[in-house]
């Protein structure tokens, strides 16, 4: 059995943040509703907060190798706050990517495992596209 430590303040991040996805899905679905949007956003960022803590966070988002995408997701999150949702969540979306593009290739491993999906990614040309990223990435210093 795996025993996972999680105290009182890491499972309410936990909670904030997936209801901040939740509530981000929910405003995608009804046609990019801004309200819902900016309060997926906050929801996100404070689960993410509570979760890893504070100064952890802010070495993430400061760190050099994270700039561009902390700020297209903060133009983004600023768009959608200001009343501009679709091109906010696609500066959003973009700086996610680039923000976390350091565990696909951990989330493709875990994915593979699966038992019900992982057979998807256990196709060649699923690996194929993967290990591409992960050589592109790693060959180009990014």
């Amino acid at each position: 059995m795996v025993s996972f430590d999680a105290n009182d303040r890491k499972k309410i991040g936990l909670g904030l943040t997936g209801f901040g996805v939740f509530f981000s899905f929910l405003g995608i679905i009804f046609l990019f509703d801004k309200g819902l949007l900016a309060m997926g956003n906050i929801l996100f960022l404070s689960g993410v907060m509570l979760t890893i803590g504070l100064k952890s966070t802010m070495q993430f988002f400061m760190n050099r190798q994270n700039y561009k995408g902390t700020i297209s997701f903060g133009a983004g999150f600023f768009l959608v706050l200001i009343g501009w949702p679709i091109m906010g969540m696609i500066l959003e979306t973009y700086g996610f990517v680039i923000l976390f593009s350091g565990f696909w290739p951990t989330l493709a491993v875990f994915l593979q495992r699966m038992p019900i999906i992982g057979w998807v990614f256990q196709q060649p040309f699923v690996t194929s596209f993967f290990d591409r990223y992960r050589t592109r990435r790693f060959n180009l210093g990014c």
